[in-house]
């Protein structure tokens, strides 16, 4: 089984944390494969920079579909970029972290919280939340206010929000915290441990997804028409070689 794991930003150091977090739940016989995106945004902090990665994030499907594809693919951003359009694109189920982490967090207990990095994000996890039927379960969305590029080099990167997830669990009286961020994924089980809560990692929980999706032998769904392949067109420009006669 070989799972795709794409790192919407172009940041390889944090490819290196994504594809750690996703091999430390993979079957032995599933293979992680990492991708970082050829093109777009070192870091993804607002919907500009999420809609210029969605160009790369398609392409690497593309690409991989066209010479080894995988049997899942994982968006590995909390935005979950593009994750409608990889649908289309790809043969096999494709999962973006913020749905997986909800999904999961809402299995363990009445409520949740999200701590994810910048305030100005929250609005499009609020927005994915609705998205995902999960407003009655989120309790709260919070942010500690650290930059994506600085989770790793922060000093303080773990006591800053390892206090954020536990003053989220008091101020929400939550049951679980989801962590907004993949540049957090080698965070959680320390956090957990440090607040008595479970933490989870949108990254680990969607290759495990995938994993079971691919052993059930189950793919997106195209009935409806909505997720079958892009209709064949003509495009111009910088995205000329995206488009199909």
């Amino acid at each position: 089984m070989r799972i795709c794991v794409i790192n919407p930003n172009t940041a390889a150091a944090m490819t290196d944390v994504i594809a750690a977090a996703a091999r430390s739940v993979a079957a032995a016989d599933t293979e992680i494969v990492a991708v970082t995106n050829p093109m777009g945004p070192e870091s993804i902090e607002s919907h500009y920079d999420e809609a210029l990665a969605v160009p790369g994030v398609l392409q690497v499907i593309s690409a991989m579909e066209a010479t080894a594809p995988a049997d899942g693919y994982l968006l590995a951003c909390f935005g979950d970029p593009g994750l409608d359009a990889a649908r289309e694109v790809a043969g096999a189920p494709v999962i973006g972290i913020a749905e997986a982490a909800m999904h999961v967090a809402s299995l363990l207990g009445r409520s949740f919280s999200v701590v994810t990095t910048l305030s100005r994000t929250i609005g499009r996890a609020r927005d994915l939340g609705t998205l995902y039927g999960l407003d009655a379960r989120c309790a709260g969305y919070h942010a500690c206010e650290i930059p994506v590029l600085e989770l790793e080099t922060n000093p303080d990167t773990l006591d800053i929000l390892t206090d954020a997830c536990r003053e989220a669990l008091e101020s929400d009286g939550s049951d679980a915290i989801v962590l907004g961020c993949a540049g957090m994924a080698d965070l959680a089980a320390r956090i957990g441990d440090k607040i008595g809560a479970p933490v989870i990692d949108g990254v680990a929980a969607g290759t495990l997804l995938l994993q079971s999706m691919a052993t059930l032998n189950l793919f997106t769904g195209t009935a409806s028409g909505e997720f079958a392949k892009p209709l064949p067109k003509r495009y111009t420009g910088g995205l000329e070689a995206f488009g199909s006669a």
